[in-house]
This record gives C-alpha cells, structure tokens and sequence, in this order.
C-alpha cells in the first residue's frame, strides 16, 4: 500500500512530517509512506528544504492521499499544471485527506460538493469563500474524504488511514508510539473521540 504526502513549495512542516512520522510506524514490505512533490525538492515556510519521494502523478495512483498545507496554497490551486495532474485523485478507488490550507486544493477539484470541511483559522474565510461550509472541529470525514484543521491535528488524519487501510490495532500502536509519556492512554482517548464517528462499520482488523 502506498500513502503519499503531497508537499508544496512553502509548505508546513508539521502537516507533512508529522503524518509522515506517525503512518510510518507502520512497517511491511507492503507498506509505503512518500512525500509527493510537483518538482526534485521544496522548501518549506521555514526553509527545511527536502527532496521529492514520489511524483504528483504517482500519487493520484496511491491508495492514500494526504494534501499538506503552507503558505502558497492559493498559488498551487491556481497551477494550471498541478491542478491538471491533481485531476486524477479518484476517492472513489482511493483515500483522499487535506490538512488546513489543502481543503482549498480539494475544493478546487471540485470534491468537498455538499461535504463540510475543518481547515485552519487563517485559511477558514478563504474555504467559506470557495463555498465550503467549515466545521468548528479538528477533524472530519465523510466516506473516503477527511479533512482536518490545525497543524497538530494531522496525526488525526494519519490514523484515520491507518485505521481504514491496516485497522484500529494498527493506528492505536501508532499513536501509542508518538504520544507523550504519561499521557498516552489520555492521548490515543482524544484521537478516537474524534476519529471513531466518521468511521465505517466495518473496517480491516489487519
């Protein structure tokens, strides 16, 4: 299975590399995490600069899709050239999530039709905008869509698809791994609380 991050020039760094770091906790040869970039390397609102995993067009072909946030997102929805490849994101075969500022880039593609979104503060006025309505919360789904609001809350999304791609088990080990010392049982709690209500019935155990 592969997930990719897409990952633009200014991005941010705790959208990206947060998810990146909670969903490879899980290991197999049939697990795969990549950072999909329009070009070779981007650099992020901070100047961490990292170099491309994958290709933009190799992730409208993943099972998972997260698309990251930063402070040029207005610009990448108005790239006649990413929007064209972005085209190819399919929630109908795939998972397909947006972190803050990437509700803009799935309302461009016209896939947040009747569906709420959680996005961040500043990037709030600009989704209402694109005719989207907001949710005061930090994460949503509805089917094979999520998005979520606030840069801290992409661990939410991370075990969102580990949940739908490996299973609760899965997801929980993960954010067990990442969760601070002493509060993990406290931790995990949060994340199902906002988690568990947009879930399937059914979801893989393995």
């Amino acid at each position: 299975m592969h997930v990719a991050i897409l990952t633009f020039e200014g991005y941010n760094e705790l959208d990206s590399l947060i998810a990146l770091g909670v969903l490879n906790r899980i290991k197999g040869d049939d697990w795969r995490v990549t950072i999909a970039t329009p070009g070779p390397k981007v650099t992020s609102m901070n100047g961490v600069v990292i170099e491309q995993m994958s290709t933009l067009e190799e992730a409208c072909t993943a099972d998972a899709v997260i698309i990251g946030s930063g402070i040029a997102t207005r610009e990448v929805v108005e790239d006649p050239a990413v929007m064209s490849v972005l085209r190819g994101l399919d929630p109908s075969r795939q998972l397909v999530a947006a972190q803050c500022s990437g509700a803009l880039v799935l309302a461009r593609l016209g896939l947040l039709d009747d569906i709420p979104a959680c996005t961040d503060l500043t990037t709030r006025p600009w989704v209402i905008a694109a005719g989207i309505e907001v949710l005061n919360q930090p994460f949503y789904a509805k089917e094979n869509i999520a998005t979520a609001g606030g840069c801290l809350a992409s661990q939410y999304l991370a075990a969102w698809i580990i949940t739908r791609l490996k299973g609760k088990d899965a997801a929980e080990g993960a954010l067990r791994y990442v969760a601070p010392v002493g509060e993990k049982d406290e931790y995990i709690e949060r994340a199902w609380r906002n988690i568990a209500p947009y879930l399937p019935a059914l979801t893989p155990t393995a």
